[in-house]
């Protein structure tokens, strides 16, 4: 049976308890990528660091969980808010970058899939819900909504989970400056078809690889100190690049998305960012809206977590999301019956992505 919407009707969050200030970091020693300490003071470092990127906190998860834990706790919680039998669900598409990485560990965990793991978790004894993981970096989240929305489209399945976690502190490199950037967290959200008289749900979407010049700007590689062992690899970026590459690219996807849609921008209420960076993604914004000659950017238009939660990779859209629609800790943030929302985000690939919504 194919329908006409492809719509959310559930979603979850799990934000880990442990926050890691920017002050906790004090005790870090960090080297440039030459292996030379900065000679700048540690407030000095944080001051410049909170007003590129707007962090002030981030969270961890506890030492004891993995993604697949987190990711299982999100997953539960957007079964629940759906109020549907999770042996219904036909597809568990699980976005992440590393999989499971114990705490002190150096080797990440990929067999089994945190897909099946989390369905393990779930305890879901039906067979024909297939359980996959997508590594698609950054906007690995947006890439699920897309396939289970190709999916119930084609007719192939009506209900799909698609979820997002990442454990980024297990991968980080602690003295890197960038190791600060990263975070904990995980998302999920149902996707179902349905008959109505009015179009809502998915409008229309654009993706989109960018690997000539661009496929490493995020990588792994050696620790920062070079006392450190070389054959232990950490998350690394080409950050100024990656700035560069996102402020050129990732305005014409979200434009292009909204042409798609026969939408203008004057019709978006609320736009969902990657949480990578926030001087970044208001330029972003920025910069979307002077493809459509507009330079009044309407206020309250991009929510933000990023000061709080930091940047959790797959992460960050869908717990900003669950956050807004369920008002927790988002204030003046509230979504309407009809709203046209726009999400985008970019990452490891380098990939791009974005998603024209009605609420």
């Amino acid at each position: 049976m194919k329908f006409n919407n492809i719509v959310i009707t559930g979603t979850g969050s799990y934000i880990p308890k442990n926050i890691v200030t920017n002050n906790d970091f004090a005790k870090n020693k960090f080297y440039d990528t030459n292996g030379k300490p900065f000679d700048s003071t540690h407030d000095e470092i944080t001051t410049k660091f909170k007003a590129i990127t707007g962090i002030e906190e981030r969270r961890y998860a506890d030492d004891n969980q993995n993604a697949s834990d987190l990711g299982t706790i999100a997953a539960q919680r957007a079964i629940d808010d759906a109020g549907i039998d999770p042996e219904t669900i036909d597809q568990i598409i699980v976005a992440q970058n590393f999989g499971d990485v114990n705490k002190g560990s150096i080797q990440t965990d990929l067999v089994p899939s945190l897909a099946t793991r989390i369905k393990h978790n779930l305890k879901i004894e039906n067979s024909a819900c297939v359980a996959y993981d997508i590594i698609f970096g950054c906007p690995g989240w947006l890439q699920g909504i897309i396939q289970a929305q190709s999916f119930i489209k084609s007719g192939m399945a009506k209900r799909c989970m698609v979820i997002s976690s990442e454990t980024l502190s297990r991968v980080i490199d602690k003295y890197d400056r960038d190791s600060m950037i990263y975070a904990d967290g995980a998302g999920a959200a149902i996707i179902e078809g349905i008959e109505s008289d009015t179009k809502e749900g998915v409008l229309s979407f654009t993706s989109a690889t960018f690997s000539k010049k661009e496929a490493h700007y995020l990588f792994m590689g050696k620790s920062n100190n070079t006392n450190a062992d070389p054959n232990i690899q950490y998350i690394k970026m080409y950050g100024h690049k990656i700035y560069e590459f996102a402020l050129t690219n990732v305005p014409n996807a979200m434009k292009a998305c909204l042409d798609k849609a026969g939408a203008d921008i004057s019709d978006v209420k609320k736009i969902f960012i990657h949480q990578a960076n926030e001087k970044m993604d208001q330029e972003i914004v920025k910069r979307l809206y002077r493809l459509y000659k507009q330079r009044n950017i309407p206020e309250g238009i991009m929510p933000m977590s990023i000061h709080k939660l930091g940047n959790s990779s797959v992460g960050t859209i869908p717990t900003l999301f669950d956050r807004v629609i369920k008002n927790i800790c988002i204030e003046d943030h509230q979504l309407n019956k009809g709203d046209l929302l726009l999400f985008a985000s970019v990452g490891a690939g380098m990939n791009i992505n974005a998603i024209a919504y009605r609420y």
